[in-house]
């Protein structure tokens, strides 16, 4: 789904400490999208038609003035009664415009209405409706507000009669706030359902009855139960020889060390471990691999080293003499670093068992954002759609549009330097800063007039000996065909491993730095199981010639503010919003429409 708004709804967030490049976090974004940020005093000018009859107006307020005066219904009261937000109030709008509802059906909206969460709604049911930019002034119904503020009896009849009109009013808004609490509660709660449950339920000390409620976890925990996606990851190279690199090159930080093994899946992060030295070593996973976990533990003669405990982190306990561990070790990273939320449990454990000073492996992860051509991609999954034995199937790539792809792009695609969107350093971030708010700016680097069809995000990962974050000037190891570290961690016969012997220059650059093993999964890598995430974009940006230089004058430049939350429907997909606009480089400011694409990654 895309949307057009004015520029002025592009404002910067707030600075957050956690994050870099003037990145805000969710905390801030209520304070963002005001009424405010999306008016525009051209729009409010402009003629507008009225919601309920084919009759225009010179202005957007006379049209909604005469709205309420004739039919009784007010977009603003509305809008604030339900806490509508940017999208929903645009999808009430078009809905009215496009099923054309009496004045009281859409007063006496709730707000759980199907329409407010359809996108079909998002798309403008009048041809530039002025609208869609502007709200009605907050500053409406003052006098019925002072009459109600007024505690002294009314002095004449008219008094009277607008102090009774007021609470009518009044008492009208909370009969339907009443109506809507109780549908929230009863839709919520599944109230009706639980008194039938205790109706056919036959009453005993030991019976417990439970409300349903929605599973975001069963089919995630059953997913890793099965042997193919543990295949997939322990043959991704990069990611299980950079593992093995740094516990198994890092014996004076494993070494006697208690390790916590998050998510362990068949347990190689654990096996790595007890190689390393640790003194014990807790491998928790909540699905059913943690069975066969236990088994390979056991055959590989490690059974008196590691402890395979199944449940969930949040939940267990650890045996009679251990309180906190010195390392926590895990393979967390979802698709575009944060899909199916692995990390809330990992911080969980951090919390609740991670002794002061300890390690956090990996420390610290980046997340990297950029423009990217995508034409190879483009025609795979959108072109060639328009032209099948001769028949157009266009429609069939609509969907594309609202979905992240995830996929290989080549390096060679990526068509301006990166950008951090978010910095995650795992030893005092918080669960509520994953859902964050990031501005960015990238500037194009192309050699030649190209069309950019998408923005590409992918991740690097950091481990440091410490556990502390790594300088600013760190660069993340980029692993290539043929690098020595796709072979070198695979000691033979249960031989120590030998590491790689460090040149000189690596031990001066060394000196005073925490020791740092890293890897990225972006296009200039060999190519992860995580691959990177394609976002194409409905209107594909045209890079201007001459920008070879990757000098800022004279390049196109793309704007705007990436956004990223748990989803709603389930908290292990993620919802990202793409707000940006194209500056033309000759403008010392930002104008014109701003784009806004959802997408959801699952």
């Amino acid at each position: 789904m895309s949307l057009k708004l004015p520029a002025t709804h592009l404002e910067p967030p707030p600075a957050d400490d956690h994050d870099v490049q003037g990145e805000s976090s969710s905390e801030d974004d209520d304070e963002d999208e005001t009424w405010d940020d999306w008016v525009s005093d051209s729009a409010s000018k402009r003629p507008c038609k009225s919601l309920f009859e084919d009759r225009t107006f010179d202005s957007v307020q006379e049209a909604l003035a005469y709205d309420e005066a004739t039919h009784g219904f007010s977009l603003k009261n509305v809008s604030s009664r339900l806490a509508l937000d940017l999208y929903q109030h645009i999808r009430l709008i078009n809905w009215i415009r496009k099923e054309h509802p009496s004045p009281s059906e859409a007063s006496g909206l709730t707000g759980t209405e199907e329409f407010f969460k359809s996108d079909e709604y998002l798309k403008p049911a009048l041809e530039d409706d002025p609208l869609l930019q502007i709200v009605p002034d907050d500053s409406s119904d003052e006098d019925d507000e002072e009459d109600l503020e007024k505690p002294q009896t009314p002095k004449d009849l008219n008094a009277a009669t607008r102090r009774i009109s007021a609470l009518q009013k009044k008492l009208q808004q909370a009969k339907q706030d009443l109506v809507y609490y109780r549908r929230f509660v009863s839709e919520r709660l599944n109230l009706a359902g639980l008194a039938d449950e205790l109706k056919n339920l036959e009453v005993s000390p030991t019976t417990h009855a439970a409300v349903p409620l929605r599973d975001d976890d069963s089919h995630y925990f059953q997913s890793y139960a099965e042997n193919d996606i543990h295949s997939v990851m322990i043959q991704d190279k990069v990611r299980t020889a950079t593992y093995a690199k740094y516990i198994l090159s890092n014996p004076d930080i494993f070494r006697d060390a208690i390790v916590m093994d998050v998510g362990c899946g068949t347990g190689i992060l654990s096996l790595f471990a007890a190689k390393a030295g640790a003194k014990h070593v807790f491998a928790i996973d909540a699905s059913a691999i943690a069975e066969k976990a236990a088994q390979i533990v056991k055959d590989n003669e490690l059974d008196n080293v590691i402890t395979v405990i199944r449940g969930k982190v949040e939940d267990i306990k650890l045996p009679d003499g251990y309180d906190h561990v010195d390392i926590i070790v895990s393979e967390w990273m979802g698709y575009a670093l944060l899909y199916e939320s692995m990390l809330d449990s990992v911080l969980r454990a951090r919390d609740r068992f991670l002794r002061p000073q300890g390690v956090m492996a990996p420390s610290q992860s980046k997340m990297m954002f950029a423009l990217c051509e995508a034409g190879e991609l483009y025609k795979e999954r959108i072109g060639f759609w328009s032209d099948i034995y001769g028949f157009d199937l266009s429609a069939m790539a609509k969907d594309v549009y609202n979905e992240a792809v995830i996929d290989v792009v080549g390096g060679e695609t990526v068509l301006s330097e990166p950008v951090i969107v978010k910095d995650l350093y795992l030893g005092d971030i918080t669960p509520k800063q994953l859902d964050f708010s990031s501005p960015f700016t990238l500037v194009s680097t192309a050699e030649r007039r190209t069309k950019i069809h998408a923005f590409v995000l992918y991740f690097d990962v950091f481990f440091t000996n410490t556990g502390a974050p790594i300088l600013d000037d760190t660069d993340v190891y980029i692993v290539r065909e043929g690098d020595p570290i796709l072979a070198e961690v695979w000691p033979v016969g249960g031989r120590p491993h030998q590491p790689r012997r460090m040149s000189t220059g690596e031990q001066l650059k060394g000196q005073g730095r925490p020791k740092v093993t890293s890897f990225s999964t972006g296009p200039a890598s060999v190519p992860t199981h995580w691959k990177q995430t394609v976002f194409f974009l409905r209107e594909p940006i045209t890079a201007g010639e001459g920008e070879s230089t990757r000098s800022a004058v004279g390049s196109t430049v793309v704007e705007g503010v990436f956004k990223c939350r748990k989803s709603d429907d389930n908290s292990r997909e993620l919802d990202i919003e793409i707000h940006y606009r194209v500056k033309d480089p000759e403008e010392p400011t930002a104008s014109g429409d701003l784009t806004v694409q959802l997408f959801k990654i699952r």
